[in-house]
């Protein structure tokens, strides 16, 4: 696996199946994943980036956070924990809200499953993203979900080779 993102739709149209490497041990990345400090370093594309007001990592727990433009627009993200296996997997039901995580119906809700796999000091990373129906997964991709996820995977990089 390269550490190049890869992302293809699979045959039913409904998921994007995700694929990265990272120079990094498991344990590392992820923490990147799953701690605040760390995730508002790299999750949003530049010249955007993350702001997390809350930050709860568990099952049931949410992640509240905003993507701030550079003229320091905000849009609030949430995500729902639903699946934790340490240091290997996680589940999530993210989608748009307001500052107090209200849920934007104009946005579909994305089904995140992501899982880890170490090799000494390579992370390969599985991150699986699906909709309820294909409209929901073109209507994220023609936002730019694709090239900002891409971006927001090379700002990991960096952070992961500060040490």
């Amino acid at each position: 696996m390269s550490n190049e993102t890869k992302i293809e739709k699979d045959k039913s149209g409904k998921k994007l199946i995700m694929t990265r490497s990272f120079d990094a041990p498991v344990e590392k990345v992820w923490k990147a994943w799953t701690e605040a400090e760390l995730l508002d370093k790299w999750w949003a594309p530049k010249p955007y980036r993350a702001e997390t007001k809350s930050l709860d990592f568990k099952i049931g727990g949410m992640w509240l956070y905003a993507m701030l433009s550079p003229e320091g627009e905000k849009q609030w993200c949430r995500g729902d924990y639903t699946a934790i296996e340490t240091g290997k997997s996680f589940a999530s039901t993210s989608g748009f809200c307001d500052e107090n995580g209200n849920m934007n119906e104009d946005f579909p809700l994305m089904y995140w499953n992501n899982r880890f796999e170490g090799d000494g000091n390579k992370t390969n990373a599985y991150m699986e993203l699906a909709f309820d129906n294909e409209e929901d997964l073109e209507k994220i991709v023609s936002m730019g979900f694709k090239e900002g996820f891409s971006m927001a995977l090379s700002n990991l990089d960096e952070l992961l080779a500060q040490g």
